[in-house]
């Protein structure tokens, strides 16, 4: 077998297509693509001239290549020196070749033998001289032995022995030429053939004695190996033996304990200890990969094992969603203790090992299932405390719930608020759990990284410092300190390779059991172990190696773990809110009376409040929920109270109104600074007369009843505003709408004598006009206190909005002075009535000066209980600057002028009476008149 593959085929051998066995088929002989043809690439625009570049394809550019900077640039000056140099040289070289013409190196003689003798060989056919001439070929013995020559049938027997006496004659001619040639060039290489012959029995005599002393050499090495070595060499082998067997013993004893894995891994999982379990499985694995690599009994375990973690990561997914459910369902009560610390601490761990980082999204699904059950739950028990539902007949929970009344419903939002927390705060202590074990991971991971650095160093310096000087044992390519050193190392290597070998809750191997020397790896080392507390009397709990997570992916993890603990806050806050919409379907919210949803609000606030300290971010839902309802809640306040100001309005027969003690009260205490509706007083209280004044500051006011309640509705504005504070912009915008329209309606009712046709008065009154002046400036009055109770509740961004009330204070400032001119102008009219009828003539006093003093009196007794002196005092010098006016208009129309005559003498004496009735009024007795400017000057 041997001898035929190295003699071999010669068709075997020749891989090209013959020109007559392969004549009938397509060969590459048959190819008629030129080589030009092949090299021409198509893509070109244009044939090119360079045979090397031409194939490159169109992404190649030809350009000028750059003149290297560090190569000088070589001109013929440069061989100036050497051409001067050799120029001698070359001319006696010239001058020798003239004087000593060269040999003829060929022999003449020789040249023409070896002519002659081609010329012979010439003779010869070609196929005698083809390497693979071979005559066990038909074609080639047929070519050469024509069968024609042997055939001796018929009668050309004669001219066949003749045409076969001719082939052999020819034939020995061949092998003659062949011999000739032979000899000739043996002849020609005859001295080389006799040195060769005698150089031989030299070498014979050369290699006898060669091999004598290489029979005394080792006869001699022989003797030594014997005596000096063999023993040596006897017990190293025998070391290394034995090292080989503890090998095999520990090999062995490992095989037997990694049998033992898919039961200990059982009984693991049947505990729920799960990260043992995958720790064993994984330091398994990596026993199979490096140390175990190979053994056919275990060919199977390693699929065996993946299946088994598979099996684990689903037991697992599925324990922590029943420890999730379990642990977000128990009761609600105060206390918010953690749930088998130590299984959620596990659960975590292998989840963490095994990469499984969705456990968060199967717990936030379980948040919003608990969410949704404790309201349900808490709907159920509320509903089935009340006596007045039947269940039987109202059969859908939502429809039971609509038929609480407000203390019922406000009870049950308090309920589910109260559960709310207690299973907020259950949710962060569990999460904060979570977040302690990944941060205990991602500290291990940077120390980890820091001792690898440190250790590298190290390493590094150690390497430097060693001498790596070993002896090399020939005998089986070991090195002799290997076969030491592994004997010196077994005792060290025990303890390692015991603890490797040793699963968490796994058996531990025998005592006696011998660990194995050189098999002992870092991945397959005892798995480090740091305890480190998670809460105040929390479990150690085990770091592991294993959880080959990266710092990013851990940090992530961690913020996950925050952004659900938000999520948390919103679940609750999106319930909360279904609750409330659920509830307002009915318009329930909007017909709360103001102590209702003032309770309702606080409520809420209380609750947004207490999520926020708990889950460290405010959720924003049920804020949006509450502002929207105290936007319907401050709508509705404003038109009952804008409706009830109305009504009041259009009754008001605008007389002064005796003032009750308790608005006596009410104001007392805005002038103190409590700016709040008086808190009602339980039991008998004593009856107070009511007062003909209110009493602010030292000022009284003449006020109508309208102006009193009016009060005590901005009141209600601002305590409003002190109850719901989300809700003071609205407030202010609604109480500058409220006064606005006081003022307006007023006017008309007053002013535009509206009264006359609303309630029905005969003439609006410089009473009713005095009134209304003192109303409005009692509410101007209590304008900057208004104002500065909204300044203290806006935030500086909102201070701009105060502008409405300097806005209102201007209209009401307008529109007492158009009431103060309203009465100048009804005194003026009665002057140009009466004074236009005045005559200079006896009697004095003149009925018409009787009839002015009478009418001022009038006014003086109408305004003067109502507005306060220095007003009276201003009032009166404008009426007396219109008589005045009117009176110098009369007299210059009756030409009488200040001559000291009758007529002059006779009006001084009207004026007179004029001034000291008007002096005689109440309050006007220093009241500068001037009557000396109703004459003209003299020109």
């Amino acid at each position: 077998m041997r001898h035929d593959f190295y003699k071999g085929d010669s068709s075997s051998l020749c891989v090209a297509p013959s020109l007559v066995t392969d004549q009938h088929r397509w060969t590459i002989y048959h190819s008629k693509v030129n080589l030009p043809a092949a090299l021409n690439d198509p893509r070109l625009a244009k044939r090119e001239s360079d045979f090397f570049t031409k194939t490159w394809g169109l992404d190649f550019v030809d350009t000028e290549v750059i003149p290297s900077f560090y190569l000088p640039q070589i001109s013929k000056e440069h061989f100036t020196v050497y051409q001067q140099e050799i120029s001698q040289r070359e001319k006696i070289h010239e001058r020798c070749k003239n004087i000593c013409p060269p040999k003829d190196t060929f022999d003449r003689t020789l040249l023409h033998t070896h002519d002659k003798s081609r010329t012979d060989l010439e003779q010869v056919p070609k196929i005698f001289m083809k390497p693979d001439f071979a005559l066990d070929d038909s074609l080639t013995f047929n070519s050469v032995l024509p069968w024609s020559h042997f055939n001796t049938a018929g009668g050309k027997g004669n001219r066949d022995a003749a045409s076969s006496k001719l082939l052999q004659e020819k034939l020995s001619h061949y092998l003659d030429i062949v011999e000739v040639n032979i000899a000739h060039q043996i002849s020609l290489r005859s001295e080389a053939f006799f040195h060769a012959m005698t150089s031989q029995h030299e070498l014979q005599d050369y290699l006898k004695k060669t091999s004598q002393a290489v029979k005394m050499l080792r006869d001699k090495i022989a003797q030594i190996d014997k005596v000096m070595c063999e023993g040596s060499l006897h017990i190293l082998r025998l070391a290394l033996t034995r090292n080989n067997c503890v090998k095999v013993y520990n090999k062995l004893k490992l095989m037997a304990t990694v049998h033992q894995t898919q039961p200990t891994v059982q009984v693991l999982l049947s505990t729920s200890e799960f990260v043992g379990a995958l720790d064993l499985i994984a330091t398994t694995q990596e026993v199979l990969q490096q140390e175990l690599q190979g053994i056919h009994s275990f060919r199977h375990l390693g699929s065996q094992l993946c299946e088994l973690e598979k099996l684990i990561d689903k037991m697992m997914i599925a324990e922590f969603s029943t420890y999730s459910h379990s642990d977000l369902n128990r009761p609600l009560e105060d206390d918010c203790h953690i749930l088998e610390e130590e299984r959620l601490i596990s659960l975590v761990f292998g989840l963490l090992k095994q990469r499984k980082l969705n456990f968060l999204e199967i717990y936030s699904e379980e948040m919003i299932i608990t969410a949704k059950n404790i309201i349900k739950q808490c709907v159920i028990n509320k509903v089935s405390q009340i006596e007045d539902i039947d269940t039987d007949v109202v059969l859908k929970l939502a429809d039971q719930m609509r038929m609480l009344n407000f203390p019922q419903w406000f009870d049950l939002l308090t309920d589910i608020f109260s559960k709310f927390t207690i299973f907020l705060q259950r949710v962060k202590a569990t999460l904060n759990i979570i977040h302690s074990v990944v941060l205990s991971v991602l500290d291990k991971n940077q120390r980890t990284r820091e001792l690898e650095e440190i250790s590298q160093q190290k390493n590094a310096a150690k390497d430097n410092s060693l001498d790596t000087e070993v002896a090399y044992l020939i005998h089986e390519g070991m090195f002799i300190s290997d076969a030491f050193s592994e004997s010196e190392l077994t005792p060290i290597a025990i303890d390692t390779t015991s603890q490797r070998n040793a699963s968490p809750n796994s058996e531990p191997c025998s005592s006696d059991s011998v660990s194995e020397p050189e098999c002992t790896t870092d991945s397959s080392s005892s798995k480090e172990q740091i305890s480190s507390s998670v809460t105040p009397g929390a479990v150690d709990i085990m770091v592991n190696e294993d959880v080959k997570l990266s710092d990013l992916e851990l940090g992530k993890l961690a913020n996950n773990i925050q952004e659900l603990l938000y999520s948390a806050s919103d679940i609750c806050h999106d319930r909360a809110v279904k609750f409330l919409m659920s509830r307002a379907k009915d318009g329930f919210l909007e017909k709360l009376n103001s102590t209702e949803f003032i309770s309702l609000s606080r409520l809420m606030e209380t609750f947004i409040l207490e999520t926020e300290q708990i889950c460290g971010r405010k959720s924003m839902s049920l804020l949006g929920a509450l502002q929207s309802q105290a936007n319907k809640f401050v709508n509705r306040f404003h038109e009952e109270r804008k409706t009830k100001l109305s009504l009041l309005l259009d009754n008001e027969r605008w007389k002064q109104a005796d003032v009750p003690a308790e608005f006596q009260d009410l104001v007392d205490s805005i002038s103190h600074g409590k700016i709040a509706l008086p808190e009602k007083k339980s039991g008998a209280t004593e009856e107070r007369k009511p007062a003909e004044v209110l009493t602010v500051e030292g000022q009284q006011y003449a006020v109508v009843g309208t102006v009193l309640l009016l009060i005590r509705i901005i009141l209600e504005y601002c305590q409003c505003v002190d109850n719901i504070p989300s809700v003071t912009t609205d407030m202010l915008t609604r109480l500058s709408d409220l006064l606005k329209y006081f003022n307006s309606r007023s006017c008309q009712l007053v002013l535009g004598a509206g009264a006359l046709q609303v309630v029905g008065l005969k003439t609006i009154t410089t009473k009713n006009l005095a009134l209304s002046s003192r109303c409005l400036q009692l509410i101007v009055h209590y304008i900057p206190v208004i104002r500065a109770h909204f300044e203290a509740r806006l935030q500086p961004k909102q201070y701009s909005m105060l502008r409405h009330f300097d806005h209102i204070t201007k209209d009401y400032h307008d529109h007492i002075a158009e009431i103060s001119a309203k009465l100048v102008a009804i005194m003026d009219s009665l002057f140009d009535k009466l004074l236009s009828k005045y005559e200079v003539k006896a009697p004095v006093p003149s009925a018409c000066f009787r009839n002015i003093c009478k009418q001022m009196a009038k006014m003086h007794e109408a305004i003067f209980d109502l507005l306060p002196e220095e007003q009276t005092q201003m009032l009166f010098l404008r009426i007396n600057a219109s008589y005045k006016l009117h009176l110098k208009k009369q007299l210059s129309h009756l030409n009488v002028i200040n001559d000291g005559g009758p007529q002059n003498g006779l009006v001084t004496a009207d004026v007179a009476f004029y001034t000291g009735n008007l002096q005689a009024l109440k309050g006007l007795q220093d009241l500068d008149l001037n009557m000396a400017e109703i004459w003209e000057q003299k020109r």
